[in-house]
Formats: C-alpha cells, structure tokens, sequence
C-alpha cells in the first residue's frame, strides 16, 4: 500500500487523524490505538530473510547482522509475501531440527515446538465453543425478555422457566411463573389493551437492544459490524486488516451479537460466530512464537479457527473443516486439514458439554426423519433448488445494490439512525405474526420438524380420522383449519423475510446470512411439502402416487422439503456445495437425505451461476475493494506481461534503487519522493541488471536505526547491497550495508509471459509482486493490484474499484 509521510530520522506511518477508510461499511480511524500491534514490536531476536536463505558473515561490518525490530514486518492494510514468510519458516525449522542433536534443552524445545500448533487447536477450540454456548444462552434469555419475565428468576427463558411447572404436556407454554408483560403490568393477558401493551414492550425492547448493539459498535469496535467472512477471506488470502482479529473486536462482537439476534433482526449468528473464533485463533497466536511471528502460519491457524467456528454454529465438526477448506480458505496444507478437524472436535464437544439449549444438542433446530424418500420427489427438490438459485442471485443484486447506495450517499453517516429504523419497521411488522415474532431459529425448528402424536403447533393441526398408530408414524391426513392458517401465516412471513433481509444485512451490527437463508428456503420447502403432501391424500389414486402413496400411508414429509428448501436458498446465496450438504446431513443426523441435498444444492448454484457468477461473500469483497484474487476464476484472455506491468508508454521510467553507488541522501529522496512500498535493485542505471528487491519498509526502518545507532553514518554514506563493496577514499564517511534485506530471488517472468499464466502464479503463490525483464535487462513491475486491476478491465468492470495496493 502506498505509503507516506517518511521523514528522516523519524519513521512514521501514512496516518493522520484525518485518515479515515471505509471497510466493511464501518469508517475506521488509522491512527486509532490497536489492540493488535504490529509485528514490529514482535520480531526482535528473528533471523532476517534475503530471499535466498539467511546471510552469512562477512568482513565488512554490516549494519544488520543483528535483526532489526520491524525488518520484515507488514504495513497495514498490506498483502504479506507468502514465499519469503515460508521460507523463513523452514530456516526457523530447520535451526531447530539442527540444535535439537546437540543437547537434551534443544531436544525438549524441539518436541515442544512441534507440540505447539496442536496446543493452540485445543485452546481455540475450548474457547470458541465456550463463547459459542454464552451467546447461545444469552440470545435465547433476551430473546424471550421481549414478550415477558420469570418470575421464579428473571435469568430463566420462558422453556427454563417452565420445566419444573405441573402444567398438563398441551399447557406447557403457559406456566404461571412465566408472565408476559401485559399479565405482570396489567394483571391479565387478554383483551385488546394487553394485547397493545405485549406489543408495545416487544418494539420497546426490540429498539434498545438493536441500538445499545450499534452504539457499542460505532463507539469501541467499528469491525465488529456485519459478518466478517469477506474480510476472513481477504485476511486468509494474505491480506493485513490490523485489529479486525483484535480483543476489543472479540469483545463487542460477543456483547453486541447477542444483542442484534435478540432484536428481532433478519439475521443470523453463525457467520459472525466464524468471526468470533477466528479472533480467538489470532489473539491466542501470540502465545506461541512461531505464529506470533510469522504470518502465513498464523493464517494457516485462523482456517482451523473457522472450521471451529462453523462447528459450534451449526454443530457439524466435519461441515466446518470442509466449509473452511471451500469458502474461506486460501491456502490449505494437509496438516491444517487434520488441525481443523481436532479444533472443530475440542468446539463441538465444548458447546456440547454446555449443553446451551437444555437438549444434549448442539443447535436449536437438530431433527430427525424416520421415513424415506421417494424417487419421484426429486421434482419438487430439484423446484426448491431452482427457487433458491433464483432467490440467491436476487438477494445478492438487491443486497449489493443497497450497500452501495449506502455506501455512496448520505445514508451511510447515520448508521444509528438506519439500524433504529429497520429494526423498528422489523419490530411492527413481526409482532401480529407468530412465526416472525420467535425467533428465526425457532422458526427454522419448527418447520423443520416432523408432527408427531403430540405436536400442538399450527402446522400440525390435521384431522384425526385414523384409528390406529405405529409409534410417531402418523399418516397422511387432510389438513385442518389450523394448518391452513399456518400456510398464510407462513406466506405473508416469507414476503417480510425476502425483502428486510435486504435491508438488514451489512448494518453497523454484528450480522450473518446463514439463518435468514435458511428460513427463507425452509418456509418455501413448508408450503411446497404441504401442499405435495394434500394432493398426494387427495389423489392418490392418481398414476404418480399409486405405486408409493396409498391411502392412510405416510410417504410425504413437509419437514424434509423445509429441509431441502433451506439447503437450497443457502447454497444460492453463497454457493457452497459440498460443505452445504454435509452441514445439513450433521443437523438432521441422518445420511440417506443426501442425494435431495445434493440435488437441491447443485441446482440452486447452476441457476444462481448462470444469473452472476458471484456468491454473497465475494460480491462484499469486490464492493469493498478488497485485494482478493480468487481462486476459482479462469482467466481466459489472450494478454501478455508487458501489457500489464509498470511503467507503462509515456510514463515516468522504473525507480530503481543501484547496489554500490548510491549515499544515503539519494535513498532518502527517493523513498520521500515516491509512494511504492518496495524498489528493484539494479547493477547500474546504465545496465538495469537485476540484483534483489528491497521493501520499502526495511529500508526506512534499517536507515533510521544507522543514523542512531552506527558512527559515522552520514548523508554522503554509500549504501551497499552487496557482499563485497567498492574501495572507498580513506576520508569517505562509513559505509552502509544492507545486504541482509534484500531480497536476493525476486520471482521474474520475462516480457512476453502469457498473463494467464502470471495470474496462476499469483495466485498459487501467494505474490506481492513480480519483476519483469527482456533479455535479463530490468523492463518493469507487476503487483497484485496491477494483476486485479487488469483483472476487473478484462470483465468490463470499474479497475478503480480495488481500493488497496
């Protein structure tokens, strides 16, 4: 990233209290004080890297010969250098390795060092499954806060507080020592007033927590908002967004998203639970040296930190190590397969040990079906997989639209009073309605639940006219009034879900997607699996029934098309797959619902891909510029290297730093008159041979220490990059060397490289940078920026549009 504001004897950052970025709809303050520090204070005593392996001593006094606090670090908002982070990390291993044969110290820290990454699983595991099992709590307490009180304790929600009542199995909702609000203030329940006053506290509370949510964001955390998975799948990707993995982030993400599910909002917890886990991986980094202090290794730790996170969000360990692997992850070795896996197993039996929802479960809506499929059902699963492809792309259109619109105009300086007036409208619009005013996750529960012989709710209101049951196996029945009032009751919250979810996600509060596309997909699959299931009782006679569906059988079940319908909007949302249809077959412990998944899975992504090819995530991230280079994309024109890189025709030539020949004051000036953040180095301006490539950050901070720190650096000083510098007159002023931060294996491609193939090496890689030469001469420089950019013109997009260098 462009950097300015270096001044000599003086290192400071480009940051002013002036300086203020957009990042994920949150403005955020540079010079704000960070709760996760730079490097720089980190990596004292830490060999420096030159690219080709560590240096070696020489004759000449060399400045750097012990490693500078800062030498090799990142600026924010920068991309780190993937190859020389691994490499350093193999000559770390490999001193180890070494010393480990010289004494039993060395040989005990060597076991310890190899023990560490799984220990830090453990740990993230232990404490995202505890945080995960306090919001659960917490949401499901304030949750039901919003329609009244316990009275044998005002911690209990309205299920705990009723456990120990001897109300009748039909009457279990209606305990006395549950009161709602109207029943405590007015003494009775009934009538209009009581009504008006339940509806009243409802918006009441609605409004507080959403704003208390908002203000505690806005005021301590501005990354606390939205989901965090784009800005995962950037910081994964390579990319610095300093503090977005924080403690204070841990904090109000915690505090305040229990409090935005618990307003009624259309949205959900498990995304930003990702979130919270991965913050728990990087703050728990920083007890372990060689994730402290390295960053691709500390990236390799917040993949496993989102399997666990997506674990105890779902309570599918094997659906969150294959989420992390196909959604958010960008570099995925075969060792952080088998650490996520553990750190998913230590949450998931963590959050079942809290037990959060009083059912030896780990999610509020885990159900079971105990009768098969049938063949010809596929059609209406492969109609709820087109519904949601359908539904997907136009949340996706809508939701992105209104973002930028927020974005771009004024709405987005009043981020209070927008989150105060969608809540409001959420708050008036869900209250009349039963199925909008529970919360969504009891929503999702209760469609997809299985009517049993002892259901009381709406949706299972049937006509009884049967003599006889086997168990829980009811069969097919004609639907009574009370499902038939469900069915409106559902139609109408299905309206409201689709378009305030537009509107919800992405304000200032913390906010996942994952819920609100479930419920959406669910309520569809409700409507679709009732309305199959009355025309199956009706006509069974008919030739598509007769074969499977007799009469008093029970072969149709509205639970499992809510099942196959939440799959399927979840999937045209964020286009997940293989991940999707493992979290799904976790949730309903049974496996042979696999194949509708995957029906209505792949379905609803060929739609949602034939309408934009972009899934929710990546869309946030394109709209916020974020420097993300997606894996998945082919890049299929016909353009060469030179068409890319800098400088261009009629541009300014390269600024090239010369390895013997320059003084101090002739790096000064140029690091002073430009804003790149590295330089090539060169034989001579004359030869343009290429010799390494130095980081602009290196080289200010290696300057700056000389001047303090070594007799008789000077302006006049020649600086060195090599081994073996040029004799000097006896009077000339010390010679500065900094040979150790060059990097001596810049990665090059010629002239006439095919830029697909650059754009695979950026991406396999992990590149910042790369050098381009003809016939060895030094031509010019393509970074990741460069390479997006290109990327976006290609695509008739806006190249402007990525943000950050």
């Amino acid at each position: 990233m462009d950097q300015k504001g270096y001044r000599r004897g003086s290192f400071q950052s480009a940051t002013s209290d002036e300086d203020m970025l957009e990042i994920a709809g949150a403005s955020v303050d540079f010079s704000m004080a960070d709760d996760d520090p730079p490097l720089d204070r980190e990596m004292g005593g830490f060999s420096s890297y030159n690219g080709g392996g560590m240096n070696g001593t020489s004759t000449m006094m060399d400045f750097l010969e012990e490693p500078l606090p800062g030498v090799g670090t990142y600026e924010d908002f920068n991309t780190i250098d993937w190859v020389r982070e691994k490499s350093r990390d193999r000559d770390r291993h490999r001193e180890i390795t070494n010393r480990s044969k010289e004494s039993t110290w060395a040989l005990l820290h060597s076991v310890s060092d190899a023990f560490s990454g799984w220990l830090l699983m453990l740990l993230i595991g232990l404490l995202a499954g505890s945080l995960a099992g306090l919001i659960d709590i917490s949401a499901h307490w304030m949750t039901d806060l919003k329609e009244g009180v316990c009275l044998a304790g005002f911690w209990f929600n309205h299920e705990h507080c009723c456990w120990k009542s001897n109300t009748t199995f039909t009457d279990r909702d209606k305990c006395p020592e549950w009161k709602s609000w109207s029943q405590l203030i007015l003494g009775h329940g009934e009538g209009a007033f009581a009504y008006i006053l339940n509806y009243f506290m409802y918006v009441i509370w609605a409004l507080m927590f959403s704003l208390l949510a908002v203000l505690l964001v806005k005021g301590f955390a501005p990354y606390a908002c939205g989901s965090g998975i784009p800005e995962i799948k950037t910081i994964l990707s390579g990319f610095i967004i300093r503090g977005y993995l924080g403690k204070w982030t841990l904090v109000i993400k915690t505090i305040t998203l229990v409090l935005a599910v618990s307003s009624g909002l259309s949205l959900g917890k498990e995304g930003p639970l990702v979130h919270v886990a991965c913050c728990c991986g990087n703050i728990l980094c920083h007890l372990f040296t060689k994730y402290r202090k390295n960053e691709a290794k500390r990236r390799e730790v917040l993949s496993a930190a989102a399997a666990a996170g997506v674990s105890v969000a779902f309570g599918a360990p094997i659906g969150g190590v294959l989420f992390s692997l196909e959604e958010v992850s960008y570099y995925f070795p075969l060792k952080t397969l088998w650490r996520s896996f553990f750190a998913a197993l230590v949450a998931a039996f963590t959050l079942r040990s809290i037990n959060p929802f009083g059912n030896s479960r780990l999610v509020l809506f885990y159900v079971e079906f105990h009768m098969p499929w049938h063949l010809l059902e596929l059609v209406p699963f492969i109609l709820l997989g087109i519904f949601g492809g359908l539904w997907g792309a136009f949340f996706i259109r809508s939701n992105i639209a209104w973002c930028r619109r927020r974005k771009t105009t004024r709405l987005g300086k009043y981020p209070v009073l927008e989150v105060f007036v969608v809540t409001a409208i959420t708050a008036v619009l869900a209250f009349p309605n039963e199925y909008t005013r529970m919360s969504t996750s009891e929503l999702i529960s209760e469609l997809f639940n299985d009517c049993g012989i002892l259901d009381s709710s709406k949706l299972c209101e049937y006509v009884n006219d049967f003599n006889s049951t086997k168990g829980d196996d009811l069969p097919d029945r004609a639907a009574g009034p009370g499902v038939y009032t469900a069915m409106w009751q559902l139609a109408l919250a299905l309206i409201m879900k689709v378009f305030i979810t537009i509107f919800t996600f992405g304000m200032k509060v913390p906010s996942g997607l994952f819920i609100p596309s479930m419920a959406v997909g669910a309520i569809t699959g409700r409507l679709l699996g009732v309305a199959v299931e009355q025309l199956a009782f009706y006509h069974h006679d008919w030739a598509i029934f007769s074969g499977w569906c007799s009469q008093g059988a029970d072969c149709i079940t509205p639970g499992l098309y809510a099942m196959v319908g939440a799959a399927a909007c979840l999937g045209g949302v964020t286009r997940m797959t293989v991940s999707l249809v493992v979290i799904m077959f976790e949730l309903t412990g049974g496996l042979e619902y696999i194949v509708p998944l995957m029906a209505a899975a792949m379905t609803s992504k060929w739609v949602a891909d034939a309408i934009g090819r972009e899934g929710i995530y990546d869309a946030h991230i394109r709209l916020n510029g974020y420097p993300f280079l997606e894996a998945k994309e082919e890049f299929s024109h016909k353009t060469r290297a030179m068409d890319v890189m800098r400088p261009r025709k009629n541009d300014p030539p390269l600024t090239v730093i010369t390895q013997d020949t320059m003084t101090v004051e002739d790096v000064e000036t140029i690091v002073t008159s430009t804003t790149y953040s590295g330089y090539p180095v060169v034989v001579s301006r004359a030869s343009q041979r290429l010799v390494g490539f130095v980081l602009r950050r290196d080289l200010i901070i290696s300057i700056e220490n000389a001047r303090k720190k070594q007799d008789g650096i000077v302006s006049t000083s020649v600086i060195c990059f090599t081994d073996y510098c040029p004799p000097l007159p006896p009077s000339s002023p010390s010679v500065l060397k900094l040979r150790s931060i060059l990097d001596l294996s810049p990665f090059t491609v010629t002239d006439e490289t095919p830029m697909e193939i650059v754009v695979d090496i950026f991406r396999k890689l992990g590149l910042r940078q790369c050098l381009v030469t003809h016939n060895g001469k030094l031509l010019g420089i393509i970074t990741k920026k460069d390479v997006l950019k290109h990327i976006a013109q290609m695509a008739n997009q806006d190249p402007d549009s990525i943000l950050f260098n």
